[in-house]
């Protein structure tokens, strides 16, 4: 089915090449309706964030003739120009321009199949269509044309660019990017860093080097965390992005990292290299080109999406090619990544083969349902505080919460805690600081801000990772962090909430992305403890009207197909959505209908 898709694509690509584009520059629809694959930010699974103005395309590419609608599938030498013939030619080029509008909507809903059959079906009407050269109707048939084939290329371009890749495939090359990393590395500014980085690996790499087997990734990956990190698990970078896998807080979220008051297992090693196998997995899905999976790691795949759909061609030929266009410290990111493999596999060639390697974390686990203090802990124990806190460094204030959690502890001491466990002292959590909100007013400055909430500047440029060069401009949110009050948990009100029922692959960050809101409201609304779904779940979702529930069938009218009628026409006669008429039905946009059939309408 893919392959013979993209012949299909192949060819509508050349066939357009042949003639259509120049006049299609000229087009309303290119002029009113410029469908930039932009619109597509997210990976697989998530969906684009607005409908196309349906009403606009339909003004713009066609001028309706109100008449009588006769068969919609007849044969070519039917369509003729003649006066009687240009009635049934608008008929089907309205039918073509509403499976259009279907297979957006599908789209939407993640029905990719769906919306590409529905591509497939407006396509093979506008092909039977003879225009006998009537200037509006090759005009409307080009711009149909020109909309189907731009809209199955951003659906392939969001879930098949570059599909030739494996999971053990990462093309080690050596050009003038990377020997320009591998001179930094071994003989100029960043020796130093390397050598420490390298020291530090010695203490996770074993692990995440199993779990990339189990995964079946190769196993080089398990050297990204020294270009992300350095081996440190408490890095955290001018983004925010934090842990050995420097994980920003939303991608954190999507791939299982909690982040509360007591801990950020963004921080954890083990949880934290899960979530970024899963992640590096999904890029592949998109991808499949390590190269390039490197490259929106780093910077996001919607960025390098964006880039690649910049191309003349919306497939990536070369990474090279693409690496050109990103942002430098993204160009850069491979190029040392590639330049610490080749290091790797010739430490005695860079006089880096004496270095002795940190050894391996080893521990016991024991399940603590105690909200007790590292420190009363390691005293009891008769280990260091230094200690666990290295091998739970998730922990945010070296306090255990107060409900079941997975201590670990050094080889020979779960035992001990066992039976020292009732002797050790409840430990209450840090009083936090109290976070408001001040939306900056034209000819306010930080000091006269942090004057105002009798705070200081250096405060309010820490809660907002500003510099001391960063100008605030007129309009922006900033966090305002006053002590000495604790903030009353407000409930959220909101005037109008709606449901959603999750699905497979959904997660609270993509939910929260699509209806436009914040994982932290919805977990609020819905009383979530964590970010764990299942699958058939109801949320709630604030600021959207609640939507009507579907019609069961005993509410439904009953119609009976006749002769030459089409889902087209049907949805059309009684008003209703072609999409929303074919869901009804159970159809898909190639689903035939036949006479006497019994179909259900709203």
């Amino acid at each position: 089915m893919i392959n013979s898709r993209i012949i299909f694509i192949s060819a509508l690509i050349l066939f357009l090449m042949c003639g259509c584009v120049q006049r299609l520059q000229k087009t309303s629809v290119h002029q009113h309706n410029n469908f930039d694959l932009s619109e597509l930010k997210s990976p697989p699974g998530t969906k684009p964030t607005h409908k196309t103005d349906y009403a606009t395309n339909k003004s713009a590419l066609i001028n309706l003739a109100k008449t009588d609608h006769s068969k919609s599938e007849v044969k070519s030498d039917e369509y003729t120009a003649t006066n009687s013939g240009r009635i049934k030619i608008q008929s089907v080029l309205d039918e073509a321009l509403d499976y259009c509008q279907a297979a957006q909507d599908f789209w939407q809903k993640g029905e990719l199949e769906n919306a590409l059959e529905a591509l497939d079906r407006a396509y093979s009407l506008i092909l039977n269509v003879d225009t006998d050269d009537d200037p509006n109707l090759i005009q409307q048939k080009d711009d149909l044309r020109f909309m189907i084939s731009k809209r199955i290329l951003e659906i392939y371009a969001s879930r098949n660019i570059v599909v030739n890749g494996n999971h053990n495939a990462i093309p080690i090359v050596l050009n003038k990017y990377i020997k320009a990393e591998i001179d930094l590395f071994t003989k100029g500014r960043e020796k130093n860093f390397f050598i420490r980085s390298y020291k530090r690996s010695g203490r996770y790499r074993p692990f995440i080097v199993s779990e990339l087997k189990k995964a079946g990734l190769p196993v080089e990956l398990s050297w990204l965390p020294l270009i992300e990190s350095g081996f440190n698990v408490v890095a955290l970078s001018k983004a925010r992005a934090l842990g050995l896998w420097q994980f920003i807080p939303s991608t954190g979220y999507k791939f299982g990292l909690k982040r509360d008051i007591f801990i950020d297992e963004r921080i954890d090693p083990v949880k934290s290299t899960k979530a970024a196998i899963a992640y590096l997995k999904e890029l592949h899905n998109i991808f499949g080109d390590w190269n390039t999976v490197l490259a929106s790691y780093n910077c996001g795949e919607g960025r390098v999406l964006r880039v690649i759909r910049g191309q003349n061609i919306n497939y990536l030929d070369d990474f090279w090619d693409l690496y050109q266009r990103l942002p430098r410290e993204t160009a850069r990111y491979v190029p040392r990544f590639l330049a610490t493999l080749h290091i790797i596999k010739n430490l005695e060639k860079y006089g880096l083969n004496s270095i002795n390697l940190d050894s391996p974390l080893e521990y016991e686990t024991i399940s603590v349902s105690k909200q007790a203090h590292l420190k009363d802990i390691a005293k009891n124990i008769g280990t260091s505080e230094k200690i666990l806190k290295e091998l739970n460094p998730e922990l945010r204030y070296k306090i255990l919460p107060s409900d079941q959690y997975s201590l670990r502890v050094p080889p020979g001491k779960r035992e001990v805690l066992l039976s020292k466990l009732g002797e050790i002292a409840i430990c209450s959590p840090p009083r936090s600081t109290r976070i408001v909100y001040h939306k900056v007013k034209p000819g306010e400055t930080l000091s006269s801000i942090a004057w105002r909430y009798r705070t200081s500047v250096k405060s309010v440029s820490r809660a907002n990772n500003l510099r001391k060069n960063n100008l605030i401009i007129a309009g922006k949110k900033l966090k305002i962090p006053q002590k000495g009050a604790v903030s009353q948990a407000r409930e959220p009100r909101y005037k109008h909430t709606s449901k959603y029922i999750v699905k497979r692959g959904d997660s609270l960050w993509i939910i929260a992305r699509r209806f436009d809101t914040t994982t932290k409201k919805l977990q609020k609304l819905n009383n979530l403890l964590n970010t764990n779904l299942h699958i058939g779940q109801a949320l709630k979702i604030p600021g959207q009207k609640e939507s009507p529930a579907p019609a069961t069938k005993e509410s439904l009218r009953t119609y009976l197909v006749k002769r030459g009628d089409s889902p087209f026409m049907i949805a059309k006669n009684h008003n209703v959505p072609l999409e929303r008429f074919l869901r009804t039905n159970n159809l898909t946009p190639r689903s035939k209908i036949y006479p006497w059939q019994k179909v259900y309408i709203e």
